[in-house]
């Protein structure tokens, strides 16, 4: 995966990204991390095209993150599951698939149980969202996530409103995503899971990248920033 940012800065009612600067090449599962207010759930919606900065470039993979393109061939996990409420798990896929992607509708039910099953929500298919876990429910939109077969997934904070038991089950079911040959950048407030899972973090403070590297800077930080955020969090 490659990442640019050239001169990167966003504005909503006050700067919030601050002329951000980052050329990377070669990593699988990029972490963005900080305190909330940092700018790192801003961060992820440009580099996903969601958004468009203010000033500056951003290209992903040498292709500009507006391009049509590059939005077909991505997938985002939001904090909350984003599931229409009035369909079953397996609708919400297929009615994405039928759609955006022109599918069959035989097609899109055999891609869409493929992918729960995946997930591990064999038993889970034809229920509405209201009538299933919230860690299950998240679990259903990775899978749809999945199901348009992205290079690229993108998951910012996907665990931020489920109690530990439920966090723990679907950050286990994204580490069994690995083998898929997917590329990640992802934000979480959990730590242990950058450490298992990122190959390349990113700091982020008062809109700005403090300090990257390997998940060892978690375990050596340079920055007082990074210190500070590490005694909070560990």
């Amino acid at each position: 995966m490659k990442i640019l940012l050239n001169q990167v800065s966003h504005t909503y009612d006050v700067e919030i990204l601050h002329q951000l600067n980052l050329s990377l090449n070669g990593y699988k599962s990029v972490a963005i991390i900080g305190v909330s207010g940092s700018g790192k759930s801003t961060l992820i919606r440009l580099l996903s095209g969601l958004e468009s900065p203010s000033s500056g470039l951003i290209k992903v993979n040498d292709m500009h993150v507006s391009d049509e393109y590059y939005r077909r061939r991505i997938g985002f996990v939001f904090q909350n599951h984003n599931l229409f409420p009035h369909l079953t798990l397996k609708e919400n896929i297929t009615l994405v698939l039928e759609k955006t992607r022109n599918m069959s509708r035989v097609d899109a039910q055999q891609t869409a149980t493929h992918y729960l099953k995946m997930l591990h929500l064999d038993d889970q298919i034809d229920k509405l969202p209201k009538n299933v876990s919230g860690g299950q429910a998240q679990r259903a939109s990775i899978a749809r996530a999945l199901s348009i077969n992205p290079d690229l997934i993108f998951l910012d904070e996907p665990t931020s409103s489920l109690d530990p038991i439920l966090t723990h089950e679907v950050l286990t079911a994204i580490e069994e995503l690995k083998g898929l040959g997917k590329d990640f950048i992802f934000v979480t407030h959990v730590m242990s899971f950058v450490k298992d899972f990122a190959d390349y973090v990113i700091f982020m403070d008062k809109g700005d990248i403090i300090e990257m590297g390997s998940p060892e800077i978690l375990d050596y930080p340079k920055s007082d920033a990074l210190k500070a955020f590490m005694q909070k969090v560990r």
